[in-house]
């Protein structure tokens, strides 16, 4: 009895480090130059496939009913607000703790970087590590939930 609680227990704890390794919940960005809290994202998955739209601005300075008036593709001049940034991750083959394959777009500029995730701390924080060419800038954003 007591061997099986204590191995109950174990599958529980390993269920959930597991779930908190996963980006899916939500982030709190980060702004590179100011440091400032900048917005939250919400992650999620569906069929294997992760992305992430922005649910709440977090900087006072930040225009509720901001645009992307430089994004070059269909999110041109829609809402900031509820926009997928980060779209088509999925988890790495080769590496189970990344989850990359897919992009994200910065709203202030219109550009589209490709983009790897990366969740550390125990799943407190994730890296978000977005490249144009051989170029690279890294994000970490902190778990809200």
């Amino acid at each position: 009895m007591i061997k099986t609680t204590l191995a109950a227990s174990l599958l529980i704890f390993a269920g959930h480090a597991l779930a908190q390794m996963s980006p899916v919940g939500l982030w709190k960005t980060i702004d590179d130059d100011t440091k400032k809290e900048k917005s939250l994202v919400r992650i999620t998955e569906s069929n294997g496939v992760y992305s992430g739209k922005i649910e709440k601005f977090l900087d006072p300075a930040t225009k509720p009913d901001m645009v992307c008036e430089k994004c070059t593709d269909e999110r041109k001049d829609k809402p900031v607000l509820g926009m997928t940034i980060l779209r088509n991750l999925k988890q790495s083959a080769d590496d189970k703790g990344v989850y990359d394959g897919g992009d994200i777009v910065d709203p202030n500029n219109g550009k589209v970087y490709r983009t790897r995730l990366k969740p550390v701390e125990d799943g407190k924080k994730l890296e978000m590590r977005g490249y144009i060419g051989p170029f690279y800038r890294t994000q970490v954003w902190i778990r809200v939930e």
